[in-house]
C-alpha cells in the first residue's frame, strides 16, 4: 500500500539524505517531511493552540499552577495524537494487503509506504515528546523520559527498515491513552469521584489492560519469535531484487547491537506498562474511596 500522504519535499529529502545514509536509515528520507509535519503539529498544539482554547472553554485552566498547565497542554497533545495514530494504525492494518501477506523475512525487513507513514507520525510525536521531557524533566520525571527515549529509538531504527510491519502493531498501545487524558481532565475540572470519571476509569483500565498488557504481550512474543527465527538466516545471500517489499531491506542486516537495542526498548516499554497499570489502579481506588485524597 502506497503512502497516502503528499510526496516528499525534494529539498528536505536531499538535506536528510547524507545523515540517513550514514545511520543506515534507508527509508527515512521518504518520510522525513511527515516526521517534521507531525512534530510541528504537536508542538503547535502544545505551545499555541491548547493554551488559548483551554482558557476560553474552561475557566479553571487559568487558575491552574504553571506545572498543571504544562500537564494540561501535554494531555491535549496526547489526546489528539493517540486518536490520530490509533485511527491510522488500524486503517493500515485493515487495508494494507501487502502487509497482510508478509512472510517472515518481509515482517522483519520489508517495507510498505503506508506503514512507513504511520511509523513517521509516531516518530514525529516521540521526537516532540522527547524534547518536552528534556525541557521539563523536573515536571514529568525520569520514567516519562525513559518512555520517550525508548519509543523514539525504536521507531527511528525502524527506518533501516527493520520491523516496519510491527510499527502499526505496537502503536495500538495508544488506544487506552484518550481515556487516560479524559481521566486527568476530570480531576482538573473538579469532577474527581464523579460517575463520569468512574465510568471512564473502568474503560481506561479495560482498554489499558487489553491494549498494552494483553495485546502488548502477544505482539512482543510474536516479534521476539520472528527475531529469533531470522537470527539464523540474517547472513544468507542477498534477497532477490524483484521482491518489491524487500527492496530497501536487501542486505538483511540485523546486527547484535540492533537486536539488543530494539528488543531492549520493547522490554522497557512492557515493564513501564505494568508499572503504570498498577499506578492507575491505585489512582482509581483513591478517587472513589469514602475520603478521597486531594489530587495534586
Amino acid at each position: 500500500m502506497i503512502d497516502p500522504f503528499f510526496a516528499p519535499i525534494p529539498a528536505l529529502q536531499a538535506w536528510a539524505e547524507p545523515l540517513c545514509q550514514y545511520l543506515n536509515l534507508k527509508t527515512l528520507p521518504l518520510h522525513i517531511h511527515e516526521v517534521f509535519a507531525a512534530f510541528l503539529l504537536y508542538h503547535s498544539i502544545f505551545e499555541y493552540i491548547a493554551p488559548p482554547i483551554s482558557a476560553i472553554l474552561f475557566s479553571r485552566y487559568s487558575k491552574l499552577s504553571d506545572e498543571s498547565r504544562l500537564r494540561w497542554n501535554m494531555n491535549c497533545v496526547s489526546f489528539v495524537q493517540s486518536v490520530l495514530i490509533s485511527y491510522m494504525a488500524i486503517y493500515v492494518i485493515v487495508n494494507d494487503e501487502e502487509r497482510w501477506n508478509m512472510n517472515l523475512e518481509e515482517r522483519i525487513w520489508g517495507y510498505t509506504g503506508a506503514a512507513g507513514l504511520v511509523q513517521a507520525l509516531g516518530t514525529g510525536y516521540f521526537l516532540f515528546d522527547f524534547v518536552i521531557m528534556i525541557r521539563y524533566l523536573k515536571t514529568f520525571g525520569l520514567p516519562m523520559l525513559a518512555h520517550a527515549v525508548s519509543c523514539l529509538v525504536t521507531y527511528t531504527i525502524g527506518f533501516r527498515p527493520v520491523c516496519n510491519y510491527y510499527g502499526c502493531v505496537f502503536l495500538l498501545y495508544e488506544l487506552s491513552t484518550p481515556f487516560l487524558n479524559i481521566h486527568w481532565f476530570f480531576d482538573k475540572l473538579g469532577m474527581t469521584g464523579s460517575k463520569a470519571q468512574l465510568y471512564n476509569g473502568f474503560v481506561l483500565l479495560g482498554t489499558f489492560f487489553l491494549a498494552r498488557l494483553v495485546w502488548g504481550l502477544f505482539a512482543t512474543v510474536y516479534i521476539y519469535t520472528d527475531v529469533w527465527k531470522v537470527i539464523s538466516i540474517r547472513n544468507t545471500p542477498e534477497i532477490t531484487e524483484n521482491n518489491e517489499l524487500l527492496k530497501y531491506g536487501y542486505e538483511k542486516a540485523f546486527p547484535d547491537w540492533l537486536i539488543v537495542l530494539y528488543l531492549g526498548g520493547h522490554l522497557t516499554l512492557n515493564t513501564l506498562n505494568v508499572y503504570w497499570f498498577n499506578k492507575m489502579i491505585d489512582a482509581v481506588k483513591k478517587r472513589f474511596s469514602k475520603k478521597p485524597s486531594k489530587v495534586l
